[in-house]
């Protein structure tokens, strides 16, 4: 079955996924979002502290958070290793068709280079963004104190329970180094007990347009 192109409330496409019946990114924005959840909320935050950060994406979707972090590296001169996972990739035609390079004032082959670059190899994009992004399942992720920042942006609970449940979010935890920062758009309470009850420390911050919270964990 075929993903489904659509324009969010902020002009930006996103992809409604058949397989899944989900969205990949919030209605009320794509590009609103990502620089809500994962730019503002993850990775400036922790570039507080920070001028080099290893992030790592669950999972690649659209390529957009990773297109805005590399924005950002450029502009804030961050040094920023970025490894993606990906079980599903999107088609080429939708590749073509994401209008987020006119959205962000982008050369349009970044994003193309993004989805096309060889998978499972590390890629220099530019030189403070580091690129490499694994054709894998998330839960075959084995790092231990490796990350900075985690943009925990997989599919919502009501289309992929498995992905938010402990032994899953576990690895989140053992991937990120001490005092590294997971974000995510959901503010669910059986979320947030799992975030819990393995040893994050929560806060619940106010969520982008459309949501009342969001969710951000640290690793104490």
């Amino acid at each position: 079955m075929a993903n489904q192109l659509y324009l969010t409330a902020d002009g930006s496409h996103s992809l409604l996924s058949e397989n899944f019946n989900v969205s990949y990114h919030s209605k009320h924005g794509a590009i609103q979002e990502s620089q809500h959840v994962f730019i503002n909320a993850g990775l400036l935050h922790r570039s507080k502290t920070k001028q080099v950060l290893n992030v790592l994406e669950i999972g690649f979707g659209t390529g957009l958070n990773a297109l805005m972090t590399l924005q950002i590296a450029e502009q804030h001169q961050l040094k920023i290793n970025y490894q993606t996972y990906e079980a599903y990739p999107i088609s080429d035609t939708h590749v073509s068709e994401l209008n987020y390079a006119t959205q962000l004032d982008l050369d349009p082959s970044i994003l193309d280079h993004l989805h096309h670059c060889d998978w499972n190899t590390t890629h220099i994009i530019q030189p403070y963004f580091q690129f490499t992004k694994w054709l894998k399942r998330f839960e075959e992720i084995t790092d231990k104190d490796q990350f900075d920042v985690i943009y925990f942006d997989a599919f919502a609970p009501n289309a992929q329970t498995e992905l938010w449940e402990k032994p899953l979010l576990q690895k989140m935890y053992d991937a990120l180094k001490p005092e590294g920062v997971l974000t995510t758009y959901c503010a669910k309470g059986v979320v947030k007990r799992c975030f819990k009850t393995i040893g994050f420390e929560l806060e619940s911050i106010p969520g982008p347009p459309g949501k009342r919270e969001m969710t951000r964990v640290i690793k104490n």
